[in-house]
């Protein structure tokens, strides 16, 4: 069996009941009906607009009901999504359009001026779209008036399984790639950490009957956002599944929003990315005990970087009935690992737990096997992405064939227990070598995490006469505390090798972390290298 994503809406609007809600925001709740028609218009408006198979879609909004629903209208259409991040300036937007090739643009209303700007310099977008209660802007069109015009039957189209997904990754170093997912490939790397837990649909009849027999799937919140893998690959698992993807309008995460939401709601699982999420939440909770009815809540998911034991084990005291899922992958490969932690189990940090389609390579091709003390680069041999658009280089680098077998390799280095555990120590782009040492700058950060005064650390190398790197943190204490650069770097020598411990400790600094949680190593590099040279200088 080949999937599709389009045929997947199709089954689905066939038999989950009209009057499910498929997508909630606030007050407003979307049907499934509701949702079946709306996307089918969408669809057949974009094509009738001009727009062709294989055709690339911007989606540049926050989280709201319309980037699930256009979502299923371009899967039906066979149309190509393209994530932007909103944060991004008008420049970078342009980038991710004019790299992306993108025919069709949908933007919220928030972003008009951006767009104004943009529309003279990217002639190949012929349809622009706007998000707004109001009228749009001119020369673009109104997205609510595309969604609720037309004829809103299923389209008469046959797709493939070769259709795409685009999505943009920034990783650590250059500019963003457009990683090339075909619908079979992301629907089975999906599937792998479902058929852990249980029986998961291998047809689009297997799918019909579990609908039938189990009822509409699960609740779910991406409290980050959906322009990235965490947060759109998590949706698209339960709103694929005949289940609710609820978003929530504010335009950040307002922790004591989403525990009424899962309230209110009943939601079963959120999805975050990291500490970065889960201390804001952690906090509400803490700060309004017994405010919420969460029971509904099962689980919750992070993936993208790493979350601290210390809070899963708060977390847990919370909420003593849900599983932390830990999940170890990349947007160039879904399901290296996981690891999970539930009430008086905890799991150590960075500790994953993998399957037979990972592998660990050195930096010459070869496997290290299992047991060794020799960290290597993670490889995933299963369902992977076909490339990035339109970069044979980068594509050859990341995914390499090695002894007839192709593998995804994003760049990770870990160990490998004797067995298949996999121990994180970090990105390979921003390994440390101090005096010939490699230091993994994530292991150092979780260690200063540890200190009770610390809220968040990034660690970097700086240039050094002495050591070639110097490991510098940079640190963000919790609110009124109080610590001192010794005091941190003593703490850091009580648990790991004193050569990983930091040479320079520096308070404050640029914003840590995207949106999306991810480390944002080139601001703090920057930082810490402007903090050395004054400190030299002084």
């Amino acid at each position: 069996m080949s999937w599709n994503f389009g045929d997947i809406m199709d089954t689905l609007t066939e038999v989950v009941p009209g009057n499910h809600p498929a997508l909630i925001h606030g007050d407003r709740v979307l049907t499934w009906q509701d949702v079946d028609e709306r996307s089918n218009r969408l669809a057949r408006n974009l094509l009738q607009g001009g727009a062709a198979t294989g055709d690339k879609v911007g989606f540049y909004m926050r989280n709201r009901p319309e980037y699930m629903e256009l979502l299923a209208a371009c899967f039906r259409a066979r149309l190509t999504h393209v994530n932007v991040n909103y944060r991004y300036t008008a420049d970078e937007v342009h980038y991710i359009f004019d790299n992306s090739d993108a025919t069709v643009v949908v933007y919220g209303s928030e972003f008009r001026d951006n767009i104004q700007q943009l529309k003279p310099r990217l002639p190949k977008v012929t349809q622009w779209v706007e998000i707004t209660g109001e009228t749009p802007v001119e020369g673009s069109l109104s997205y609510e008036t595309l969604a609720t015009s037309g004829v809103a039957g299923a389209l008469n189209v046959q797709r493939s399984p070769d259709d795409l997904l685009l999505l943009y990754t920034g990783g650590t170093t250059g500019m963003p790639k457009g990683v090339m997912w075909d619908h079979d490939n992301l629907r089975e790397a999906q599937s792998l950490a479902l058929r852990a837990i249980g029986p998961v649909p291998e047809t689009l009849d297997e799918l019909r009957q579990k609908i039938a027999s189990d009822g509409p799937g699960d609740t779910m919140i991406p409290a980050c956002p959906l322009m990235h893998g965490t947060g759109l690959f998590t949706a698209m698992g339960t709103f694929f599944s005949g289940g609710t993807v609820v978003t929530l309008p504010s335009a950040s995460l307002d922790a004591p929003e989403l525990w009424q939401a899962v309230q209110d709601h009943g939601v079963n699982s959120v999805s975050i990315v990291g500490d970065a999420f889960a201390k804001p939440l952690l906090g509400a909770l803490q700060e309004n005990p017994g405010r919420w009815n969460l029971a509904s809540l099962g689980g919750m998911i992070s993936s993208g970087v790493m979350w601290s034991q210390e809070v899963k084990e708060a977390l847990l005291e919370e909420l003593p009935a849900a599983l932390l899922v830990d999940s170890f992958g990349s947007s160039e490969a879904v399901g290296f690992g996981a690891s999970i932690s539930a009430k008086d189990m905890p799991v150590e940090t960075a500790s994953f737990t993998t399957n037979d389609y990972c592998k660990v390579f050195d930096e010459n091709d070869n496997e290290i096997p299992r047991g060794g003390d020799t960290p290597g680069f993670i490889a995933f041999g299963g369902p992977i992405p076909l490339g990035y658009y339109g970069d044979a280089e980068k594509t050859a680098k990341t995914f390499k064939t090695i002894n007839g077998h192709r593998y995804s390799i994003p760049g990770d280095y870990c160990l490998v227990g004797t067995d298949g555990t996999l121990t994180l120590l970090g990105r390979g782009s921003v390994c440390i070598n101090s005096a010939g040492e490699k230091i993994y700058p994530e292991e150092v950060e979780e260690t200063l995490k540890l200190h009770p005064a610390v809220d968040d650390a990034l660690v970097v190398g700086v240039a050094d006469e002495k050591w070639g790197q110097a490991v510098t943190a940079v640190v963000k204490p919790n609110n009124n505390a109080s610590v001192d650069e010794q005091t941190l770097v003593d703490f850091v020598k009580g648990r790991l090798a004193h050569y990983k411990s930091p040479k320079h400790v520096f308070f404050g600094g640029p914003p840590f972390r995207a949106p999306n949680g991810k480390a944002d190593y080139k601001s703090v590099t920057a930082f810490a290298q402007a903090e050395v040279a004054t400190r030299a200088g002084g």
